[in-house]
């Protein structure tokens, strides 16, 4: 089946294509025309831009085994790229060659102990692994009830990664995956920056040509990572359309990936896109969680009890969660940005607001309104401030696996219930670590999920990044 694409949307994947070469890939799909971007409602128009989203049928999922009470998630994802309802492969046909191809080499590699070898060296000797687990003395101290009982909290120390983030794990082994293709051109959407500023560390490093693409309300907030990308040798390209946030750099990066194909690789920084994306992203952070489950059993000979990570295209908490999905005893919860609050219209909550879609190549939940146009999203965060979210996180939510909650901009910086209680301070203040953001969100669920918690209960945070890239804009909303 051809795919169909449309230029005039504001997304550029929004084209229906086979998830294999298989060309029974899609038997059973009922294929729906929407205005502009997919949604839950078609237009009526014949003159509205078409976008396309899909319902498939005739295939027993991962989530319907769930639900026959079948041990196991089954495989995530499937032959088809699929979590479930969700993800697929919804892209023109300039790039599905371009998609079967790093999903092969993705596979082949896995397997290829040069690879791995290379890998690990790198991972160790230059971005720093292992990342501690860390005790939280003084934070669980905080979170302990009038009668000396409360949970232990733990952060697992992503912001001591080289680059101050996660995100170096998934930009270190793309780079090796595109030097094997024979790609010499990488180009990256970043919305906090530390996406970007380790895809232009990685090229650097490499000796890759890198390209970067910002929203231009995100370069102005993090200008601090403009500078970094730029210092080590990337051009950072401002987009000004839409929002001018992340949404918008992903598209005009998809944009220039369709147009490049032959001699760019695309490092697609989170959990999102078209298949295998989503698969790839989370692989190569799912060292998060592995070491997390190793580090716990030296620490306390056993697993968390719960795991809590920000969620805004979902990287950090999917590489946190990945290697307990199948502990059903081990909670997981994911904190989305609540914004100005959820009644706002100002919020980027997809996963607790949203509505199933299409978007920058996969089906998830999505900020949409009701004729399928997408909704501005807003979060204090530019690493939150995006309308999608990562399929596996939508399947996740949808099978009851996982948990998500929302944070608004005030709580993340200024705790849920007392004023002088702030989440971005507090950690600076209580544990001399100063927390992005994205972090903070994740911070100040704490407020909420410590007080029902039994004695001793294990949490792990994951610290997914450093908050030097926030000064700028915590100096505007708190008085020190």
């Amino acid at each position: 089946m051809a795919a169909l694409a449309n230029s005039a949307i504001g997304n550029p994947i929004v084209g229906l294509a086979k998830s294999s070469p298989s060309s029974s890939a899609f038997l059973g799909v009922r294929i729906h025309l929407r205005g502009e971007r997919s949604g839950r409602s078609a237009s009526s128009s014949p003159s509205s831009a078409l976008a396309v989203s899909c319902t498939m049928s005739g295939n027993v999922t991962a989530v319907e085994a769930e639900k026959n009470g079948k041990p196991g998630l089954g495989p995530r994802p499937d032959s088809f790229g699929r979590f479930g309802r969700f993800g697929g492969k919804y892209a023109p046909e300039t790039l599905m060659y371009a998609l079967f191809e790093l999903e092969e080499a993705f596979r082949a590699l896995s397997k290829d102990e040069d690879f791995q070898k290379e890998l690990d060296g790198i991972l160790r000797d230059y971005v720093g692994r292992e990342s501690p687990l860390y005790f939280a003395e003084r934070l669980t101290e905080h979170y302990r009830r009038s009668n000396g009982e409360g949970p232990h909290i733990y952060l697992k120390r992503e912001d001591l990664n080289h680059t101050g983030a996660h995100k170096i794990n998934n930009a270190v082994a793309q780079a090796l995956l595109a030097k094997r293709l024979g790609k010499k051109r990488i180009i990256a959407e970043t919305g906090a920056g530390q996406h970007g500023v380790a895809t232009a560390t990685v090229c650097a490093r490499f000796g890759l040509e890198c390209i970067v693409y910002m929203g231009a309300q995100d370069m102005e907030r993090q200008a601090l990572n403009v500078f970094r990308m730029r210092l080590l040798g990337a051009e950072v390209r401002g987009v000004h359309s839409g929002t001018a946030t992340l949404k918008d750099a992903t598209s005009e990066a998809i944009r220039d990936w369709a147009t490049n194909v032959e001699t760019t690789h695309y490092i697609l920084g989170s959990v999102a896109g078209p298949h295998p994306y989503p698969m790839l992203v989370r692989e190569f952070h799912a060292v998060i969680g592995k070491e997390t489950r190793k580090q716990a059993l030296e620490k306390w000979g056993g697993k968390p009890d719960v795991l809590v990570a920000c969620v805004g295209g979902g990287s950090n908490a999917m590489g946190l969660f990945h290697e307990f999905v199948d502990d059903t005893d081990v909670r997981l919860i994911g904190v989305e940005a609540a914004g100005f609050g959820l009644d706002s219209g100002k919020h980027a909550a997809t996963l607790t607001k949203g509505e199933v879609g299409v978007l920058h190549g996969a089906m998830s939940y999505l900020l949409q309104d009701d004729d399928g146009q997408i909704i501005e999203p807003h979060s204090i965060s530019a690493g939150l401030d995006y309308p999608g979210v990562g399929p596996e996180h939508s399947y996740l939510k949808d099978i009851g696996r996982a948990e998500y909650f929302s944070v608004t901009d005030e709580q993340a910086l200024e705790g849920f219930f007392t004023v002088g209680s702030i989440a971005f301070k507090r950690l600076s203040r209580l544990e001399g670590i100063i927390p992005a953001l994205e972090t903070s969100h994740a911070l100040a669920y704490l407020e909420e999920l410590c007080p029902t918690l039994p004695d001793g209960a294990k949490v792990v945070l994951n610290c997914s990044g450093r908050g030097d890239k926030d000064v700028h804009t915590a100096i505007k909303h708190l008085q020190l």
